[in-house]
């Protein structure tokens, strides 16, 4: 095998077999890749030494190593044999269905931190999206310890240390960090924020990305944190209960820390303690030098260049790595090693991850085309002058509308059994008059929002109503004043979908209004069938694309908690919905896939409510949508002066932020608000500004494109490609 300049010195200066004990292979180098773990032994021979999955992080435990996997926590003594070791963590459950058989998958949930305490091994602590979990004997078992008591999942990093008592730490992509003592009685989770930075015009402080502690025997923990989206490193005063600021990186913006490690010092050192810490950032791994002072640091490019040398000379794609510099004993015999432990190396090849099938879709910046727009060739002219007025590229347009109607004939009979066609449009016509401007083309599928489908059968397929015994749909109550027989008749008759009820008092009464929305069971793969059906046969048909919109459980309601899933097989929630049906579509599907999801979800680390988790989704998906129009927010959100920036401040922090939860596996393009929504900020600001603004944060964020909405295809504000000539719109 031939080696690099880079690695080849790894070997001479790391990797001297005499120091190495040969009952683990002697492996210098450790690498966590999407299939397994492998080691590269002192001769440059490659090994496979566990396979099962993704490999995202690598702990060690004395002569001992742990690997948080896709498959759950696996340890072993000597790199060769592998134990299971997830006993008590939750398990979910993947749908499997092909040819019309359905299979199951079980798998641990989506573990999102391991770290075993530095000074005793058996303390092992864990965590799924919204539980912490702890172990005190290696891994054997494990135990919940829960989460702070709110309603939105997020949790990012965990770790633990004695203070004196056994502490647990966790980070909220919300509310920041919160610690546990659970030997205490009454333990529960207190806040610990105070002198973390905050997210702008919020309480909240912003994402903490990862802990690290220094503790060995009978001395006093060192913990460490640091943040997600700017380039924050703090330490932990455990006495007055506040983290103060150790490092910030000089050049300012936006921008990630994570993989936190100690840096031990030789053991001859004079000055024992902790050497510094070895950190992860976008394009770099630095560490800051306790020796040099406050706020020191220095970029390792050595490591750096060896990490981004595995693909080409060892054809690896490396999630997490180990090299193993050993260090030798009074005897002449190897003795503790001083371990290079790096993880989230995704921040070092963010342009590598995006999938290659996906490369087309990358800088597409069109609009949204309302199918009825495009009915008849004499309204279509006004929409193809604005694609070519501002340098557009790429049309998104419904296929499948927010009512379940089919917007073309279906030649698969399957399809039109299930759907019904609406005032279809000749595909056929359409996409020729695109592909000739040189125009992208995305079919717009709405998923699961769809009274079609949910009436047919007798409602087989509808999210069932579990008072009523019928399909649910979402409503809410408001009390009023009593009316007339008569007004209440010409009430039901200008808006029949609403009931009159009787109120407590008799002099009012309740009206119940239910939402113009009807879903179908996100669980039925009888639907995930339909759904592929249709995107199958459009990409066959010609569009380059196929986006999903509603690929989410419903939300509104008082009557929410009546909704019940009758296609929801054991051990499966929400997230394992929505990975079973992507999973599904992907092996039926080979084409760019997008999705569009709530601005918050793509803002922050949790799924809430919805199951659109993005750090899941991004294993699937090639293209993630948020809608982070300013109107959606709280108004006051990033309207810090001067007020008028909000836009671009939303969408260029968010398209980032969106990036980074999704560990740079998608291209991030963002709907972008072309339409006025009655709201006090909008009100005040919205305009050409308004929308040029957005623009620029998304342009200035990456490379990834945007689309404009607006609902009734008025695009009269979207800005002109010589509109963009001031500086001054950026903060």
């Amino acid at each position: 095998m031939a080696f690099s300049r880079v690695l080849r010195p790894l070997f001479l200066f790391f990797c001297l077999g005499s120091l190495y004990p040969q009952e683990d292979g002697g492996f210098p180098l450790l690498i966590g890749t999407g299939d397994g773990l492998y080691g590269l032994d002192l001769w440059g021979d490659l090994s496979l030494l566990w396979q099962g999955g993704e490999v995202r992080q690598i702990a060690a435990a004395g002569n001992s190593w742990a690997l948080l996997s896709g498959a759950g926590v696996f340890w072993s003594d000597d790199l060769f044999h592998w134990e299971n070791r997830s006993a008590g963590l939750p398990v979910k459950t993947i749908k499997l269905y092909q040819d019309g058989e359905k299979s199951f998958l079980p798998m641990v949930q989506e573990l999102k931190d391991l770290m075993i305490h530095p000074g005793n091994p058996n303390v092992m602590v864990s965590a799924t999206k919204d539980t912490v979990y702890l172990s005190r004997n290696a891994g054997r078992s494990w135990a919940g310890l829960g989460m702070p008591p709110y309603r939105t999942n997020g949790i990012k990093a965990v770790a633990a240390a004695f203070l004196p008592e056994l502490t647990v730490f966790l980070s909220h992509s919300v509310y920041g960090i919160h610690y546990i003592q659970p030997d205490k009685p009454g333990a529960k989770w207190t806040e610990l924020n105070t002198g973390i930075e905050k997210l702008e015009t919020t309480d909240n402080a912003d994402e903490i990305a990862d802990i690290a502690v220094v503790q060995s025997a009978g001395a006093p923990a060192l913990i460490y944190i640091s943040q997600s989206f700017r380039r924050r490193i703090y330490t932990l005063d455990w006495g007055r209960k506040q983290f103060k600021l150790l490092w910030a990186d000089p050049a300012g913006g936006l921008g990630t820390i994570d993989s936190l490690s100690p840096v031990m010092p030789e053991e001859d050192s004079p000055a024992p303690g902790l050497r510094g810490l070895r950190f992860v950032a976008e394009g770099m791994v630095a560490e800051l030098s306790h020796r040099e002072g406050p706020g020191a640091y220095f970029n390792r490019t050595d490591i750096l260049e060896i990490v981004r040398e595995i693909p080409s000379y060892l054809g690896l794609e490396p999630l997490c790595l180990v090299i193993r510099s050993p260090r030798q004993g009074p005897d002449g015999k190897a003795s503790t090693e001083n371990l290079i432990n790096l993880h989230e190396l995704w921040l070092l090849f963010e342009d590598r991850a995006i999938r290659p099938q996906a490369e087309q879709a990358q800088g597409r910046e069109g609009l949204y085309l309302p199918v009825n727009r495009a009915m008849e060739s004499g309204t279509l002219k006004p929409y193809l002058d604005i694609l070519a007025e501002r340098n557009l590229n790429m049309v998104v347009i419904d296929m499948k509308d927010d009512y379940g109607r089919l917007r073309f004939e279906p030649r698969n009979p399957d399809i039109a059994r299930r759907g019904r066609v609406f005032r279809p449009l000749d595909i056929d016509a359409f996409l020729g008059e695109m592909k000739g401007r040189g125009i992208y083309t995305a079919a717009r599928i709405v998923v699961f929002k769809d009274p079609v489908l949910a009436d047919r059968e007798g409602g087989k397929y509808a999210v069932w109503d579990s008072a009523a015994g019928k399909a649910w749909a979402g409503y809410y109550d408001t009390r009023r004043r009593k009316t007339t027989a008569q007004e209440q008749a010409e009430e039901k008759k200008n808006s029949p979908d609403i009931e009159i009820l009787p109120a407590q008092d008799p002099d009012y009464e309740i009206l119940r209004s239910y939402y113009d929305e009807r879903w179908v069971d996100p669980y039925s793969e009888e639907v995930w069938d339909y759904i592929a059906d249709i995107a199958v046969e459009l990409h066959s048909r010609g569009f380059d694309e196929i986006q999903f919109d509603y690929i989410r459980f419903p939300t509104d309601g008082a009557n929410l908690e009546n909704a019940r899933y009758r296609w929801q097989e054991r051990g499966m929630d929400m997230e394992s919905a929505i990975v079973s049906f992507l999973r599904h579509i992907r092996s039926r599907l080979d084409a760019p896939l997008s999705i569009d999801i709530y601005g918050a979800n793509g803002w922050y680390r949790t799924g809430a409510r919805t199951g659109q988790e993005v750090e899941l989704l991004s294993r699937y998906v090639d293209v993630i949508c948020p809608m982070y129009y300013p109107s959606h927010f709280e108004q006051d959100f990033l309207a810090q002066s001067p007020a008028e920036l909000r836009p671009y401040r939303i969408y260029y922090q968010g398209a980032q932020r969106t990036a980074r939860i999704g560990r740079g596996r998608i291209i991030v393009r963002p709907y972008v608000q072309a339409f006025y929504l009655n709201v006090s900020y909008d009100r005040r600001y919205y305009g050409p500004d308004y929308v040029r603004r957005q623009v620029e944060g998304v342009r200035d964020a990456g490379r990834g494109g945007l689309t404009y909405w607006n609902n009734s295809g008025r695009y009269d504000d979207i800005p002109l490609p010589g509109d963009f000539k001031e500086t001054l719109s950026r903060p």
